[in-house]
């Protein structure tokens, strides 16, 4: 998924992606742990999905508490 899609979704659905992300790297390591895996690059790529979601989650909730700081 691109950082474009990323930042179209809202919060919730972030949190939700990142938490369906980590499963599947754990997925992946009981995989690789039972040689049904041979792609290993799989790992870093799941890391770096799981990495650029939570810079937009961060991003946004940052956006939220400025603006809530802004109208204060």
């Amino acid at each position: 998924m691109s950082i474009e899609n990323l930042r179209e979704l809202s919060i919730i659905e972030l949190e939700n992606k990142i938490l369906d992300l980590k499963k599947d790297l754990m997925e992946s390591r009981f995989s690789l742990a039972t040689s049904q895996i041979e792609d290993t690059s799989l790992f870093k790529k799941i890391k770096k999905e799981i990495a650029q979601a939570s810079t937009v989650l961060n991003q946004k909730r940052s956006e939220i508490k400025m603006k809530d700081m802004i109208n204060e």
